[in-house]
């Protein structure tokens, strides 16, 4: 067997293969992840042709300029890099063809066993029309002749070639090294070591550090760490904060602060605009001297989200770029404190810190996301979230027959009653609001408990961890408007990301009941002795439409004209009118045995679909959680807001009168269509009656968040047998509880409640 061979070869093969799969290796994922795609995405702002929504439209096309040039360059960049790639793989399959085809004879064009005159003839003859000086030359097929005659003209060449195929003889490896031959050459290693030692020692640690320098300061939710203690020192400190002080807090965030922040743009002009500012504004107390409250770029910040919140008009080419900024990092900043209030719930309820935050902190906290994202104040109409209406539209809505305060109620009307509050409005604005209007969401709120696992699912003892399962399915407004009550110049909703079965069960939903539940948090206006009952009977009652009431009168006339289950059995018992009592009475016994045994049968094959759903849930949920959060559902109608925002919520449960949090809140981020939501908490250790709330909130649009009252009969925990010795053990080592009373449940009963009114 010969000795190996090594070659450094710049123009051989080895190389080129080494090119080809490099390139494959970079393009066949690159092209799939970074070649453009024109997503249709069906936005809102595209429905609506109001002055702001057009300022936005103007606004993110000046923000991404180069997106379209940005976007050929890729393409031009990936379709030259698969034009390299497909020119290498003819070239390497050139390459093996020629080597893999080498024959002396048939290059020389002479029979197999030729004499060496006949090679020589033939050599020649071939050499004066392939050699390069002459104008039929060829170099390569010269080079290639060249090399047939000294394989056949050298003997020991020749009998390699016709005893082995291979004129270097049996055995002979060959490694091409996949190198170009100047890297190894002695005259460049200079070159090559200062190369290797500016990548491999400068830049990649430089870039390594960077990152992981960058990474060290913030949060997965690219949050600055900071800024997350600064959270948690103002909550824990003021543990019952109102709404202005939650504005001032996300005000001092570090991310608008140049020295954390170099995206932080600090004008001269900022000396006279922001103190102009700040006395157009009522109790912004600047003068606070808590810190970071009382820094200058705190009190910047706190001044443009009170007058985003006011809609103040600023500089549009200071002031405003700042507000904008501002805006658009506010609502990641917001889930971050959200996230820091329920922490600290947490660490309270374990006795890990003393102050017990309030759960109005955390749902003020939720209440200024739609705020920001909207542009407008709490107290504010929510109909002022809808395109060309205003504070003077806003009398419109309200007469002697009707008080329209909700965007659910102004939904229920007709589209006569509709178009005469908008009567203000042209047709082309009044298009802009009610194709706003269909595109808003229209959640079905669902809510299951049980305690998963168990013997009993619907028994709740003391102690058990209760699982909330929250079903959320979105409709749109559009459903609730009807096709009757539907004007011509509305365009149905783009199904586009929705299969025909989600299809069909929108369409079943149209004659749904619109649940408009006003939240629990919010105060009930006070209603007049005399005019409270007038109004009750004259006004519609929220939530209900024509189409509901129709679903209630075809539900009543088919519980009417069902048969019951006995009459049902007797139409299904076979006919013995002739045969004797006796042989009926047997009868009847066979046909119960039989009646049973069938229904232990459906009763298994129940319990079996049953217990198949319940795999195929959890290995759906499993496959949900590994693939991650997405953050994609439906584009929001925010003029105010300078990016396209996605609609998201938050789901937790609340037991509102002991006023405490029972679960983390849960942040929907990818409710297209349907989403399923599991909340767990543990049952009180008391025995009783106990009402909680389940809470959905949305970030971004105000005056569509709903409750959801669920009843939990907790029963007294079952005593746990003694009869191990450890288990003794155990029980000895438990504390006894306090004689004085201090072991009691951190929730209320009804019949707490009950004897207070009492």
């Amino acid at each position: 067997m010969g000795g190996q061979k090594f070659q450094y070869d710049e123009s051989g093969g080895t190389f080129f293969y080494f090119l080809l799969s490099f390139l494959a290796l970079l393009l066949i994922p690159g092209t799939y992840y970074w070649w453009p795609r024109k997503i249709k995405q069906v936005t809102v702002l595209n429905e609506c042709h109001c002055g702001d929504c057009k300022k936005k439209k103007l606004l993110l096309q000046s923000n991404e300029p180069w997106k379209g040039t940005k976007q050929l360059f890729i393409k031009l960049l990936i379709i030259s890099g698969w034009m390299i790639l497909i020119l290498l793989a003819y070239k390497v399959s050139q390459f093996d063809y020629e080597y893999a085809n080498f024959d002396p004879y048939e290059i020389l064009g002479v029979p197999l066993g030729s004499s060496q005159a006949d090679i020589k003839k033939s050599y020649r003859k071939l050499s004066l029309i392939l050699h390069p000086d002459k104008e039929t030359g060829n170099e390569k097929a010269f080079m290639k002749l060249t090399k047939a005659y000294q394989a056949l003209t050298d003997d020991e060449a020749r009998r390699n070639w016709e005893k082995y195929g291979n004129p270097d003889g049996p055995g002979a490896m060959s490694f091409g090294i996949a190198l170009p031959s100047w890297i190894v050459e002695k005259e460049n290693s200079v070159w090559v070591l200062g190369l290797y030692a500016l990548v491999f020692m400068v830049a990649l640690p430089t870039v390594v550090g960077m990152w992981w320098y960058k990474s060290i300061r913030y949060s997965g939710d690219q949050v600055l760490l900071d800024t997350t203690q600064m959270y948690y020192y103002f909550f824990h400190k003021t543990p019952s904060m109102a709404l202005k002080r939650v504005i001032m807090i996300l005000a001092a965030s570090l991310e608008f602060e140049k020295k954390h922040n170099g995206e932080i743009v600090e004008r001269s002009t900022d000396n006279e605009e922001v103190p102009h500012l700040i006395k157009q504004i009522p109790n912004l107390s600047e003068k606070n001297r808590e810190r970071p409250l009382c820094f200058t770029y705190s009190i910047k910040a706190r001044a443009l989200l009170h007058a985003h919140l006011n809609r103040i008009p600023l500089n549009p080419e200071t002031l405003d770029k700042d507000r904008q900024y501002i805006v658009k990092k506010c609502p990641y900043l917001i889930q971050e404190m959200v996230n820091c209030v329920s922490q600290l719930i947490l660490l309270a309820y374990a006795r890990r810190i003393l102050r017990l935050p309030n759960i109005e902190t955390i749902e003020n906290c939720m209440k200024l996301c739609p705020m920001i994202v909207q542009g407008m104040w709490e107290y504010k109409s929510p109909l002022l979230q809808l395109p060309h209406i205003t504070e003077e539209n806003l009398k419109y809505f309200s007469s002697k027959k009707r008080h329209i305060k909700s965007i659910q109620q102004f939904v229920q009307l007709t589209h006569a009653e509709r178009r005469h509050i908008l009567r203000n409005l042209s047709d082309e604005q009044y298009e802009d609001v009610m194709n706003v209007v269909s595109k808003m969401p229209h959640i079905d709120f669902q809510v299951r408990s049980e305690v998963i696992d168990d013997e009993n699912p619907t028994v709740y003892t003391a102690g058990a961890i209760v699982t909330v399962t929250v079903t959320l399915v979105r409709y749109t407004l559009s459903v609730v408007l009807g096709e009757d009550t539907l004007s011509d110049a509305i365009k149905p909703q783009d199904t586009s990301n929705f299969s025909k079965g989600d299809e069909e069960e929108e369409d079943d939903k149209k004659e749904e009941l619109v649940n408009a539940k006003k939240p629990v948090w919010q105060k009930q206006q006070k209603k007049g002795k005399k005019g409270g009952k007038k109004n009750t009977k004259n006004q519609k009652p929220v939530g209900r439409t024509v189409a509901a009431k129709k679903s209630e009168d075809k539900s009543s006339n088919v519980a009417e004209t069902a048969p019951s289950k006995q009459e049902v059995s007797k139409k299904a018992a076979p006919d013995t009118g002739d045969e004797s009592e006796g042989s009926e009475d047997d009868a009847d016994h066979s046909d119960d045995d039989e009646n049973q045994h069938s229904q232990g049968e459906r009763t298994s094959a129940d319990d079996d679909d049953t217990e198949w759903e319940k795999l195929q849930r959890r290995l759906s949920k499993r496959e949900k959680a590994l693939e991650g959060k997405r953050k994609q559902s439906h584009s929001v109608h925010c003029p105010s807001f300078p990016e396209d925002k996605q609609e998201y919520w938050w789901v937790y449960i609340s037991d509102r009168k002991s006023r405490t949090l029972l679960t983390s809140p849960y942040h929907v981020t990818a409710l297209v269509h349907e989403e399923e939501v599991q909340l767990r908490f543990t049952a009180p250790r008391w025995p009783g009656v106990y009402t909680f709330t389940v809470c959905l909130r949305s970030d971004s649009y105000l005056g569509f968040d709903q409750t959801h009252d669920i009843k939990l009969d907790v029963k007294e925990a079952p005593e746990v047998p003694t009869a191990h010795p450890q288990w003794d053990m155990l029980d000895d080592e438990e504390e006894e509880p306090e004689a004085d009373g201090s072991d009691v449940s951190e929730f209320t009963t009804d019949e707490d409640v009950e004897d207070e009114q009492d």
